[in-house]
């Protein structure tokens, strides 16, 4: 009979401070749920995405009050899940991770990672109250935007697709255009 060894948020920090994960780089790794989840590497479409959202996060935040964290791991409690682009109020040290407490919207671009993304990230990132989380769906070109978080479960899950430009809650001035970030000719 096998054990299966579930591990702490605290457990996993020691364990990166130590370089237990050093020869297995650039391999990505999650903790969700206590068990070490490898992320498969991203192509170029996944990464060029995340590219143009990194941009237009930088030019649509006010930099004094918001930090832009691209696939940096966050704590929401025993789970360090790395979104591919977080907006984060900024915090007074950079020596520590910024909590579930401190975003404002999160940012994942699923290709291979959708139904992991859609199902279960989706309820860890509601049972910690990140007020919006978004899935751009590469394949499909459109994002699912969610929000409203309430006991484990986002209560508003609207698709949009490239006909539309979409705003995050916290940065209403923040207008993305999808049929721009959908052009992968650009």
């Amino acid at each position: 009979m096998s054990t299966i060894a579930k591990l702490s948020g605290d457990d996993f920090d020691r364990m990166v401070q130590r370089g237990a994960f050093v020869d297995l780089e650039p391999m990505k790794i999650e903790l969700i749920y206590g068990e070490l989840r490898f992320m498969n590497p991203a192509g170029p479409v996944h990464e060029g995405e995340i590219e143009d959202l990194t941009d237009w996060s930088y030019a649509n935040t006010n930099r004094r009050e918001i930090s832009i964290r691209v696939q940096s791991s966050i704590n929401c409690g025993n789970h360090r899940p790395e979104p591919d682009l977080a907006w984060v109020r900024k915090m007074s040290s950079k020596r520590i991770r910024p909590t579930h407490k401190e975003v404002l919207l999160i940012i994942e671009v699923a290709d291979s990672s959708a139904a992991q993304d859609l199902g279960e990230k989706a309820g860890l990132y509601a049972e910690h109250g990140i007020p919006e989380y978004r899935v751009v769906g590469i394949p499909a070109e459109q994002i699912q935007v969610h929000q409203a978080p309430h006991v484990g479960r986002y209560q508003s899950i609207r698709p949009f697709d490239k006909s539309t430009s979409i705003s995050p809650l916290c940065q209403p001035s923040a207008n993305l255009s999808l049929a721009e970030l959908f052009d992968l000719d650009s």
